[in-house]
């Protein structure tokens, strides 16, 4: 730790980090939305197979990635956590370059939660709507949810406590550390592949199983797509 006069804007999350981090919010966001509308079931498909790819990229990149992306960066440790959270109630509350303790924790659970959520879902979809998958499915979102509201209300507690605004390091990659604290590289080819990869389920040109090979997320969402699902249901 170190005296806040010392510290200056550095890199901290990489691109490739930020780009997860963003996609798997909105995905997440617009698979909660679509859940229950039969016009957009595919686009909720999608989005889920989204969500399944973004953690399994996480998990690489928590291997390959930049320092602070990391595991090895990543305490989880509840002990740690719970110290970092006392030290929030202090004039001078723990500081970390990278994620707090508690935040850790919480990223471990949120990637758990995304991936449960997305395996259930599509293995109800798969199986054609069982009813225990899609509860199954249900309840694990709903979980998903809680966390990610949880998440979203440490940020803001951590934004006051620091008197710096966390979220919006995950838009820059800056956040205030020492002098060479930050990373070199902000990894622009990894993040550019990474949005390929997301360009191409949603256009259609990386099939996923159970949908058409060329459907995108226009033609999905176009009146004519809603009257083919109406006559399916229908039938």
């Amino acid at each position: 730790m170190h005296n806040e006069s010392s510290r200056t804007a550095v890199l901290v999350w990489d691109l490739p980090l930020r780009v997860f981090h963003w996609v798997l919010a909105g995905s997440f966001v617009g698979a909660f939305l679509t859940a229950e509308s039969e016009r957009w079931r595919d686009v909720h498909v999608v989005l889920g197979y989204t969500v399944l790819a973004m953690v399994a990229f996480r998990l690489l990149w928590g291997v390959f990635g930049t320092r602070y992306a990391r595991f090895s960066a990543l305490s989880l440790s509840p002990r740690r956590a719970l110290a970092y959270l006392r030290s929030l109630r202090s004039r001078r509350p723990e500081h970390h370059v990278g994620h707090n303790p508690a935040g850790s924790v919480a990223i471990y659970a949120l990637l758990a939660l995304a991936a449960g959520t997305a395996l259930t879902g599509l293995a109800a979809f798969a199986d054609g709507g069982g009813k225990w998958l899609g509860e199954l499915h249900e309840g694990v979102a709903n979980a998903m949810l809680a966390m990610v509201i949880v998440h979203i209300a440490g940020v803001v507690v951590g934004s006051l406590a620091h008197r710096e605004n966390l979220a919006a390091g995950m838009l820059t990659g800056r956040k205030r550390a020492a002098p060479g604290a930050g990373i070199s590289q902000p990894r622009r080819f990894v993040a550019a592949t990474l949005i390929g990869l997301v360009v191409g389920f949603w256009t259609g040109l990386i099939p996923t199983p159970g949908l058409e090979l060329q459907q995108t997320l226009i033609s999905i969402t176009s009146p004519a797509h809603a009257g083919v699902h109406a006559g399916r249901h229908d039938d």
